[in-house]
């Protein structure tokens, strides 16, 4: 049958690089400090009016599509995790699929928020497991809340950002993905996000007025929720796989909070250097972070064939996704 591998990866950003020092200037406040010192974000970057996230995703794709050695057109399927789409309906999926020419390619969307990526990983290793017509398949992480961002409130604006990372999903020999966990809390439904524009809350003027289409925190998730569950679904992945935690080679975790990301490992008892942050080049990108980080983990050389992966995203909802994956090939 073949088991499902990882073959390429890629990102992109925009051009518009926008620096702490610029939210100095805005606010008439020191944020730069507290970006840096609590949150690692140094920089990010925003799209262009005239962008859309599809416009981000690309460029990612196909340099994703490069390093596995693939076309477009060999494409199977085509999955894009993003909260942020061109439309609410038809999918993301579509256009990137007409702008690559992916024309074998199927195409849906899928929205779990900042875990996105990872859960739509979750879903293209089983389409492999399941069905051997299922070859490459092409997972995005897309991201533009740029375009989404409440300017009157400085602590959202100056954390988001907007980006795009791509993963190749091929079957292979390899060993590949070896498990996965979803989990999910649904009473948070109403802590954050972006709520007007869909049935509940039509677009009216009332609602613009009153910056309903914007991304609000409206209630705040307990601040240690990360830092329990990532360690819960860790362990839990690791039973299944007997494996230890001394055995992971590489975390990528959802790229928001450094102090969370910290305080998972420590609970895990291992150093700080096995997460791969990115957070200090990009700024908060959501469900593109964990993908884009390691796209910039493997440009710098840090992944080798056979290493232990475990990838862990967190997003709105709430909803959680955990994946384990022995990677690929040599960067």
């Amino acid at each position: 049958m073949g088991n499902p591998t990882i073959t390429g990866v890629g990102h992109h950003v925009p051009y518009k690089l926008v620096k702490n020092e610029y939210f100095n200037e805005l606010y008439g406040k020191d944020i730069d400090t507290f970006l840096k010192e609590r949150r690692n974000i140094h920089q990010r970057y925003f799209m262009a009016d005239d962008e859309a996230t599809s416009d981000l995703i690309v460029p990612a794709a196909e340099k994703a599509l490069k390093r596995a050695g693939l076309a477009a057109k060999d494409l199977d399927l085509i999955v894009v995790a993003t909260d942020t789409p061109d439309f609410i309906s038809p999918s993301t999926a579509s256009v990137v699929q007409h702008k690559m020419g992916a024309t074998n390619a199927g195409i849906f969307d899928v929205n779990t928020a900042c875990s996105g990526f990872v859960t739509a990983l979750d879903m293209a290793s089983k389409y492999i497991k399941a069905d051997e017509s299922y070859q490459n398949i092409l997972v995005v992480g897309a991201y533009g809340m740029s375009k989404f961002l409440d300017w009157d409130d400085y602590k959202i604006a100056s954390m988001f950002a907007d980006g795009a990372g791509a993963a190749v999903v091929s079957r292979t020999d390899g060993e590949g993905f070896l498990a996965s966990a979803l989990y999910g809390d649904g009473q948070y439904n109403d802590y954050m996000g972006v709520y007007a524009g869909g049935t509940a809350q039509p677009i009216t003027h009332e609602r613009l007025e009153n910056k309903a289409h914007l991304l609000n925190f409206a209630k705040k998730i307990p601040v240690e929720t990360n830092a329990i569950h990532w360690p819960r679904l860790t362990n839990l992945i690791l039973d299944r796989i007997k494996k230890t935690p001394d055995q992971i080679d590489h975390f990528f975790l959802t790229q928001l909070n450094i102090d969370t990301i910290n305080a998972a490992l420590d609970s895990l008892g291992l150093p700080h250097e096995k997460s791969h942050n990115v957070m200090n080049k990009f700024g908060y990108t959501g469900s593109a972070c964990i993908p884009m980080a390691i796209s910039d983990a493997v440009d710098e050389g840090k992944l080798k064939k056979g290493d232990l992966v475990f990838m862990l995203g967190s997003g709105g909802g709430m909803s959680m996704a955990a994946l384990a994956l022995e990677w690929g090939f040599d960067s």
